[in-house]
Formats: structure tokens, C-alpha cells, sequence
């Protein structure tokens, strides 16, 4: 087993957002939603996606949303953020983050990726709780254990409000589900969003 006793989980600063982003890049890249809602098979597939994953983080950072990175000394090798329960950063977004997805995501994969959040939202089991939007490790630096690390400061952020019922997440990748379930995520349902098919997991307080 890796040390990992020198790992700090920590919340981002604006300084690391740009960092961030690659890494999150690297983890959804072959994630079947993004694929579909920003067309992997029409040019310009990797611009679209990381255009969208640097909005999606702007967003977070300006809602002041929780963002945690597992940081070894001054390198961020893990990322996760979650909306929280009374956030305003529901599925429409504000209207200057609706306007610069459509100009770097286009019209299509902006709305796709309102409808999918609405959609799965309806579908928690909760009308209180805490959403993981993205999670991701550093491809270097993967079968270290950092995940479950990570999984443990999300359950903190979530402890730390008391109203808080538990954290939502949709899956889409059938390789996570183990990862989740081994984080105390329970399968709520199989849902299919457009064409897309994956699973409702909740991690009940």
C-alpha cells in the first residue's frame, strides 16, 4: 500500500483551478455523458469539453462551492467538487454562465447538460443533500488509495451541515460503481438520460 500519511484534502483556491480542470479533463475524457452531449465524433470534441469543465469550475468557485483537492505537499493530485443543498447553482446556472457554454460548448451540449442535471436531480432520493458533480484523480497517480481519501473528505463536507441528508451522484461509468458502493453509495435506480444510461447512487447520512 502507497504512504499516503503526507496527503492533506483541503478546499481549492482560484490558483488552482486551471490545474483543476486538467484533471478532471483526464478523468471524464471517455465518460460516456460528455462524450454524447459533446459529440466525441464531430471536430473539436477535446476544445468543447474542456471549455465546459473550466465553466463548470468558474461556476462552483463563484457560488462558492465546496471544491476539495488532495493536495502531497504543494501538488494537487485529486479533485472533487459538490453543490450544497440551499445552492443557487441549480441546473439552469446563472445567465453569464449559460451564455459562455453556449459559445464554447455550443447550443446543444449546454442544454443537454441542464436537462441531464434536472433529470437526475428528480431522481434523488432527497430534496436536501449535497451533489457530487465531478470527481477525479490524477491518472499518475491512480491506485493509491487517494480516491477513498477523497471519498472521506466529501462525507465531512457533507457532516458539516447538520440539515444535510446525504450526497447524490450520477454514475455512468459501470467500472465506479464498486467505488461508490465501497464509499457507503447506495443504488437508488438505473436511469437513462437522452441516450445515455447510468445510476443513481446516494450516500444516505
Amino acid at each position: 500500500m502507497t504512504d499516503i500519511s503526507n496527503i492533506k484534502a483541503i478546499y481549492l483556491t482560484a490558483e488552482d483551478l486551471k490545474i483543476a480542470a486538467s484533471i478532471l479533463y483526464k478523468a471524464y475524457h471517455d465518460d460516456p455523458l460528455f462524450i454524447d452531449i459533446f459529440e466525441l465524433e464531430k471536430e473539436g470534441y477535446e476544445s468543447r469539453l474542456r471549455s465546459a469543465i473550466r465553466e463548470e469550475l468558474n461556476a462552483f468557485w463563484q457560488a462558492k462551492q465546496p471544491m476539495i483537492g488532495l493536495f502531497e505537499e504543494e501538488r494537487l493530485l485529486a479533485v472533487a467538487c459538490l453543490s450544497d443543498p440551499s445552492a443557487t447553482l441549480g441546473p439552469n446556472r446563472f445567465w453569464h454562465w449559460r451564455l459562455k457554454m453556449l459559445l464554447t460548448a455550443g447550443f446543444l451540449g449546454t442544454k443537454q447538460m441542464v436537462e441531464k442535471e434536472s433529470v437526475v436531480r428528480a431522481h434523488m432520493p432527497s430534496q436536501y443533500f449535497h451533489m457530487l458533480s465531478f470527481i477525479g484523480v490524477h491518472p499518475d497517480h491512480q491506485h493509491r488509495g487517494l480516491g477513498h481519501v477523497l471519498m472521506g473528505a466529501i462525507d465531512s463536507v457533507m457532516l458539516e451541515d447538520p440539515k444535510s441528508e446525504g450526497v447524490g451522484m450520477f454514475v455512468t461509468l459501470p467500472k465506479c460503481l464498486s467505488f461508490f458502493e465501497d464509499g457507503n453509495y447506495s443504488l437508488i435506480e438505473a436511469l437513462e438520460v437522452g441516450r445515455i444510461k447510468g445510476h443513481i447512487m446516494f450516500r444516505h447520512r
